[in-house]
């Protein structure tokens, strides 16, 4: 698995302060796209020892919240199983940190991958620039949800995370 950054102390790409892990690779090519330095899944650093070592010793820290896996997409095929190991790793190692994923997939398109109910929000859906909203928290077009994945799965039915409530 290749990455392209790892940042500390993000207040952006989720709930709390963040350690966001930048993947390399996506498929999706979205027009409008804010990243696409990391559509090459070749590109950026390999993802080594050292680099989880980094992630680790964020999420060791009290005032850390979680980790947000961004890019890119995680969920990207090159790099699935990758991810998947990790994200079990990290809800070993860290059970009481949150866990969240963007990708342009949609959830019911990911859902039935085994570490998606490790997780606990999922922003799905590609990036559409018709649909562009400045106003909206977390994504950046309307048809793109921000899904709490835990409720989903006990309601059975999509429930979207809204700035901290529950909104169906």
């Amino acid at each position: 698995m290749r990455y392209h950054n790892i940042t500390k102390d993000d207040m952006l790409n989720g709930s709390g302060l963040r350690v966001v892990l930048w993947v390399a690779g996506c498929g999706h090519h979205c027009p409008g796209c804010h990243n696409p330095i990391t559509h090459d899944p070749n590109g950026g650093l390999e993802f080594d020892d050292s680099a989880k070592q980094e992630l680790f010793q964020e999420l060791k820290k009290d005032y850390v919240d979680g980790i947000t896996f961004s890019g890119g997409d995680p969920l990207h095929p090159i790099h699935v199983n990758e991810i998947g190991e990790l994200i079990a790793e990290i809800n070993a190692k860290f059970p009481n940190k949150t866990k969240w994923l963007y990708t342009g997939y949609t959830y019911e398109q990911i859902s039935s991958l085994p570490f998606i109910s490790m997780l606990d929000v999922v922003c799905d859906g590609r990036f559409e620039i018709d649909k562009y909203d400045p106003k909206l928290h977390w994504v950046g077009s309307s048809n793109q949800r921000v899904i709490d994945v835990k409720a989903t799965k006990k309601e059975g039915r999509i429930i979207c995370y809204q700035d901290g409530s529950i909104s169906g």
